[in-house]
């Protein structure tokens, strides 16, 4: 590229982008500069060809968004012709004294050849016109401006929906999801900008109205007492001028509010509207005979205009006849099809290799929403169920001792409208439904009557209940009912499985960022455990432990204290396990037993603690066996006395020898899973203990 051409590039760069600001400063200035008429002949020519030529790209514009800039034209040219309008004003009331062309050749030629020169012909001409342009036109083209931006913005998440679903399913790339993402907002933007700028057209109509009658008032005045004419003589030159200067910024005005119309009224992308109307309109030739028939039936009947009638009859006519014999004239659309393997093995040749960017991370916590559920988690919205997450996450950290993993919050299509789930790992754990602007009324236990709604259960805790509407919310009060939000379940829910699955929640990177977080307190206590003295997996394995019992490590100074103590002849995690369980004692009966009160807890026979301890032997916690019918009578009878220490209202707790904690909460858990099992040696020596309960008495 030679210098030359480098220069005429940059200087054509130049022009492009003083354009816009040299014609908004012209704009301006022809309403405070007086312009001679032979410029006014320029800028109305300028006014009506720039509207035709508007009017022309909307025609042949294929989808509305082809003519994005429409609202910023639609400005200017507005804003155009209340200039000329100020400058045409400007030279009419000062030289129009002089005769009909005082204000320049286009406004005599509007005001005198248009309405042959009549003033009565002419204000009903521009009245029309007005009307024309403010009551039909620019008010149909708002009208559906703002029905289409209200459906554009009620589709949006519809739309993104779709758009992920087939990112998902790989029948498009990130690049296209990510330029149909900008094509939708676009046209929620453009929808919105039109029916803010439809509103300038209608204030220019009523400026037209406006301006025409200060123009016809202040002509007369000013002849008649600067120019000493008489009533008739100035109302023949200042009305005509007036008229011919209303029409001639009217008559763009007009065009202008047609291509308006075009482009908001557009529907579908096939092509323009001369294309789309021969297609649609002119198509079908059995329409055409009948239209040729009727017209010729009403050409027949006398004092018609027979001639007119049956020329038009045969026109058709003959179309119909052209349409039937040339079907193949107008092209069709391919009719969709199903793609075939090869079409698919194709496309796949076809497309990008893959990379490592293809493969995506798991999301450890993870909630799917089907699409009636996206108001309440989105951010635009102000969704009431975000806020309760980040809560609940909070809680979470305070409340059990680490910071999980935020919650990755998506939409699935393949759900229900109403249905949720939640995914650990990829893998659901937990699901329910949610109905926004309803209540769930939860039965306890001890309500005083039913409930007319759609019947279900609390998702969380499995307790009857019932969906019901805002106004029956007092009435599930009153009768008993504990009444919540649709947030507040799904929030309570996905509360609820994370509690219990916390310990899979502390995965490698949160013990290292927790052990992080305690060595900026307490450098010196985690450089002498991690790596000296035990590897972080080790350490992470003794907290999963704990969590899985329910037992919180908030407090993780005692946890490393313990840890450094017995690291140096310990190493098994189990074993570590118990010696942190022991330090957490108080703790733990703490939160079992609140304040001082007696422990109450169930205990073994000394004949099956006996049998029990045999079994385990020497082989630690998991090298111990129980017999099968052992194991069935012991797994009975717990079942039995926890239900019956729960009736009292006490917590279900199995109180045995240190050596058969691990192997009996293993075993114990998983058909009660709200059985404690806690050590003798885990009891704090201040505690008063009480068996309420003997377990294997008849064993």
């Amino acid at each position: 590229m030679n210098a030359l051409t480098l220069r005429s590039l940059m200087s054509a760069t130049v022009l492009r982008q003083l354009a816009a600001p040299l014609l908004i400063i012209m704009i301006l200035s022809m309403m405070v500069l007086p312009l001679p008429a032979f410029a006014l002949d320029v800028f109305f020519t300028f006014n009506i060809s720039l509207a035709v030529m508007v009017m022309m790209v909307a025609m042949y514009a294929n989808r509305p968004l082809d003519f994005s800039v429409f609202p910023t034209v639609l400005l200017v040219t507005t804003l155009l012709r209340l200039s000329l309008n100020v400058a045409s004003t400007r030279i009419v009331l000062l030289e129009g004294h002089s005769g009909p062309d005082a204000a320049g050749k286009v406004i005599e030629a509007f005001g005198h050849f248009l309405v042959g020169g009549n003033t009565a012909v002419g204000l009903v001409v521009f009245t029309i016109l007005t009307v024309i342009n403010f009551v039909v036109i620019t008010k149909g083209a708002g009208r559906i401006a703002e029905v289409s931006a209200r459906f554009t913005l009620d589709a949006m998440p519809g739309k993104q929906m779709a758009i992920d679903a087939d990112l998902n399913a790989g029948l498009i790339d990130d690049k296209e999801a990510k330029r149909r993402r900008k094509e939708i907002a676009q046209e929620s933007d453009f929808y919105g900008a039109m029916d803010g700028a439809s509103k300038f057209v209608r204030g220019d109509a009523v400026a037209g109205i406006l301006i025409l009658l200060i123009n016809i008032l202040g002509g007369l005045v000013v002849g008649m007492a600067q120019h000493d004419m008489s009533l008739t003589q100035a109302g023949e030159n200042y009305i005509l001028l007036a008229i011919g200067d209303g029409l001639v910024a009217q008559i763009p005005a007009l065009i202008i509010s047609v291509a308006a119309g075009l482009v908001v009224s557009r529907v579908g992308d096939e092509g323009e509207v001369s294309g789309q109307v021969v297609r649609q309109v002119f198509s079908n030739p059995q329409v055409m005979l009948l239209t040729a028939a009727i017209l010729g039936v009403l050409g027949l009947i006398p004092g018609m205009p027979n001639l007119v009638f049956i020329l038009l009859a045969s026109l058709f006519g003959w179309l119909a006849w052209w349409r039937h014999n040339h079907p193949t004239t107008v092209p069709e659309e391919e009719p969709m099809k199903t793609p075939t393997q090869a079409d698919i093995a194709a496309a796949t040749e076809q497309s990008q290799e893959a990379s490592w960017a293809d493969v995506s991370p798991v999301d450890v916590l993870g909630l799917e929403v089907g699409y009636r559920l996206i108001p309440m988690v989105d951010k635009a919205q102000d969704g009431e169920l975000l806020k309760r997450i980040r809560g609940l996450r909070k809680k979470f950290a305070q409340d059990v001792g680490f910071l999980a993993e935020p919650v990755h919050i998506r939409d699935n299509l393949e759900l229900k409208p109403n249905a949720y789930r939640i995914a650990l790992k990829g893998v659901e754990i937990g699901s329910g439904e949610a109905f926004p602007g309803q209540f769930l009324a939860i039965n306890p236990g001890r309500v005083s009557g039913p409930l007319s709604g759609r019947e279900t259960k609390d998702p969380a805790f499995g307790l009857p209940a019932f969906w019901v509407d805002a106004g029956q919310r007092e009435q599930a009060h009153a009768l008993g009912y504990t009444v919540v939000d649709a947030s507040t379940v799904v929030a309570t829910h996905l509360n609820h499985l994370i509690l219990e699955h916390a310990a899979e929640l502390l995965g490698r990177q949160e013990t290292q960022a927790l052990l992080d977080h305690i060595g900026r307190e307490s450098p010196k206590l985690i450089e002498d455990l991690v790596p000296k003295q035990l590897p972080v997996s080790t350490v992470q394995r003794v907290l999963q432990n704990l969590l899985e019992e329910g037992v919180n490590i908030r407090d993780m100074r005692t946890i490393i204290e313990v840890l450094a103590e017995h690291a140096a002849r310990v190493q098994d995690p189990l074993e570590l396990t118990a010696r942190v369980r022991q330090a957490l004692g108080r703790a733990i009966l703490q939160g079992l037993f609140p304040g001082d009160a007696e422990v109450q807890v169930m205990a073994l026979d000394p004949g099956l603690e006996r049998v029990l301890m045999q079994a385990v032997g020497s082989g630690g916690p998991e090298g111990g066996a129980i017999e099968p019918g052992l194991a069935d009578s012991l797994l009975r009878q717990t079942m039995a006395q926890a239900q019956r220490q729960e009736s009292m209202g006490l917590p279900p707790v199995l109180l045995v020898p240190g050596q058969l904690r691990w192997l009996l909460s293993r075993f114990l858990r998983r058909s009660v899973p709200t059985l404690k099992v806690i050590a003798n040696g885990e009891v704090p020596e201040n505690r008063m203990i009480r068996v309420s309960a003997s377990i294997g008495s008849a064993a």
